[in-house]
């Protein structure tokens, strides 16, 4: 996996990591071991990556493969080189560069391949030529596991087989309880009055996670109910926050959007949320979504990609159209105007989580995976 902080896929995978060292995993008489391998380059050695530095401290096997530059060849036989130190039982890689260099390197041809996709963003030139050589790379593989049903059936026309492709939502456990002096230290950090709720959004700050839009509602929200206590609290960074800030100022509501910067943990934000916003345009298994139902905040969402095999609306949460600022604006002050609503939609979504998103669920489904892919590669 290339990864240089915890990104949601790395936290799924070091999670799992964990587990597979523990009592529970080892009463299920299927023992086996785990051995991670990623890419670092000159001046963001492993000290400066989080990934690396939260996988040492769980105690699981890192191999660096060092790298010069994003073409640098002589990352093929240091991949070679680490297969044959560890001679495992199958191999599995997440994201286009790794899924790339299990081809090129010749080493699916030797072991079993699992590849993990995660979707596609087409967010310049480069990465709209990477997710090319990703489709050239996913035919090779034996299985790939992708994380919602919206993903896996773009898959076959890109050359994958229907039959080596599954699906494996992201997973979430209950959030430590969170005192209340903390949530009340939140609020007065970030400038938000007593009787303000708080609307949270986190993420990435990219065009196709729809901050855009969020702004245009949060705007006729102000607008149409102009009585409304609210501050929007936006965690995260990204290269489109200028525009973003723009764009609050335009439409006159930078007074009330609140940028938090990047926050780790974000426990307290979603103990501090009433209402959390997920307006992308794509999406696939996302784990803000997740991470709000075990949370119990009512949620407000655009029904992008995975996100209603989550998510029923009216049931566990409020689904809109993407890109359709109005329609999210009223989902929001439905929440807003409606406390039962919102009530009763986050009970209904924490023990959905519970019961369909949970580790141990996924965990299961992982090791199901497993089974057949080495079954598979011993009858061929």
């Amino acid at each position: 996996m290339e990864a240089a902080s915890v990104t949601g896929p790395a936290k799924n995978l070091l999670g799992f990591c964990r587990w597979s060292r523990s009592q529970e995993a080892l009463e299920l008489g299927v023992p086996f071991a785990i051995e991670l391998a990623t890419y670092v380059r000159p001046g963001s050695g492993p000290e400066q990556n989080k990934f690396v530095e939260a996988a040492r401290a769980d105690g699981v096997p890192m191999h660096l493969i060092h790298e010069s530059g994003r073409f640098d060849r002589s990352v093929l036989p240091r991949l070679r080189e680490i297969a044959g130190q560890i001679s495992p039982d199958l191999i599995q890689t997440h994201n286009v560069k790794s899924h790339f260099l299990c081809k090129a390197s010749g080493l699916n041809r030797k072991y079993p391949w699992l590849a993990f996709q995660h979707g596609y963003t087409d967010t310049d030139f480069k990465m709209a030529l990477y997710n090319q050589l990703d489709r050239w790379s996913l035919r090779s593989a034996r299985r790939v596991v992708t994380v919602c049903q919206a993903f896996a059936k773009n898959l076959p026309p890109l050359g994958v087989r229907p039959e080596n492709v599954r699906v494996l939502h992201n997973s979430i456990s209950a959030p430590p309880a969170v005192p209340a002096a903390d949530v009340a230290a939140l609020r007065q950090k970030f400038g938000i009055e007593p009787d303000e709720a708080v609307i949270l959004t986190i993420g990435r700050f990219s065009a196709e996670k729809g901050h855009a839009d969020l702004v245009e509602a949060l705007a006729h929200l102000a607008r149409t109910h102009p009585a409304a206590r609210w501050k929007a609290l936006w965690v995260g960074t990204g290269p489109a926050q200028p525009l973003l800030e723009q764009l609050a100022a335009k439409h006159g509501v930078s007074g009330r959007i609140v940028f938090a910067g990047f926050q780790s943990p974000v426990t307290p934000f979603f103990a501090a949320a009433g209402i959390v916003a997920v307006p992308s345009h794509s999406e696939g298994s996302p784990n803000v979504v997740l991470e709000a139902m075990a949370a119990r905040v009512p949620i407000a969402a655009t029904a992008a990609g995975g996100t209603p095999e989550i998510i029923a609306h009216e049931s566990t949460g409020l689904l809109s159209p993407i890109k359709d600022p109005a329609a999210f604006s009223v989902s929001l002050s439905r929440l807003l105007s409606d406390p039962a609503l919102g009530i009763r939609l986050a009970i209904a979504a924490a023990e959905r989580a519970r019961l369909h998103f949970s580790p141990e669920a996924y965990r299961r489904s992982l090791i199901e995976i497993y089974g057949e892919l080495l079954c598979s590669a011993r009858i061929s």
